[in-house]
C-alpha cells in the first residue's frame, strides 16, 4: 500500500524562480505511482537555474491515497545536471506525521554520495525500534557464543545473568552474534 491513486502535484524552485504547482499527469508507465515503481514525467518550464528545493504532495483523494515517496530526481535538459531530492517518508494522513505534502531540499552533491540516504535509513530504523527503549521496558540480549543473557533494567542496572522473566514486565530479546 505504498502507492497512491491521488492526484500528485509538484513545485520546483530554482535561483530564477519556481514552476508553481504542477499536476503530474502522464507517466511513461501505464499506471502511475505504484509501489516500487519509478515514474518519469516531462514538466515544461522556463529554465530556473540551479535548483534548490521541491514541494511535492497529493490531494488526499481516492482509495488508498497514502503514498511512500523515496526520492525525486530532476534532470535539467539545459545543463544536463541531475538534482536529487530525498524524501523516504510517507505522504499520508494516517502514517508518519500525517502530512500529505513535503518540502525537499536538494542533496548536496559535494558530500559523500549516499550519505543522506544512509541517514534517512538510520532514522527509519530507529523510528521502528525506539519503542523497545521506552521507560519501563527491560532489554535482554542473548549471546549465542556464551549462551548467556545480559539484562538492561529500567533503573540502569546491568545484570549479566539476565532472567528470562522479571518484575519489569515487558522483555525484549535481541540476538547478538560475536
Amino acid at each position: 500500500n505504498a502507492g497512491t491513486e491521488a492526484d500528485v502535484y509538484i513545485s520546483v524552485y530554482g535561483e530564477r524562480g519556481d514552476t508553481g504547482s504542477r499536476r503530474l499527469l502522464r507517466s511513461q508507465k501505464p499506471k502511475k505511482f505504484l509501489k516500487g515503481q519509478t515514474d518519469i514525467f516531462a514538466v515544461e518550464a522556463v529554465h530556473l537555474g540551479h535548483l534548490y528545493k521541491v514541494v511535492i504532495g497529493h490531494n488526499g483523494l481516492g482509495s488508498g491515497n497514502g503514498w511512500f515517496l523515496d526520492k525525486v530526481v530532476i534532470k535539467d535538459p539545459v545543463t544536463d545536471l541531475d538534482y536529487t531530492f530525498l524524501c523516504h517518508r510517507w505522504l499520508d494522513q494516517g502514517q508518519d506525521d500525517g502530512n500529505i505534502a513535503r518540502e525537499l531540499t536538494v542533496t548536496d552533491a559535494s558530500t559523500f554520495p549516499g550519505r543522506q540516504e544512509l541517514e534517512l535509513k538510520r532514522e527509519e530504523i530507529w523510528a521502528a525500534e525506539k519503542w523497545k527503549f521506552q521507560k519501563g521496558n527491560t532489554l535482554q540480549f542473548y549471546n549465542r557464543l556464551t549462551h548467556g543473557f545480559i539484562c538492561l533494567s529500567p533503573d540502569s542496572r546491568v545484570d549479566s545473568l539476565g532472567d528470562k522473566k522479571n518484575k519489569y514486565g515487558k522483555v525484549f530479546f535481541m540476538w547478538m552474534y560475536a
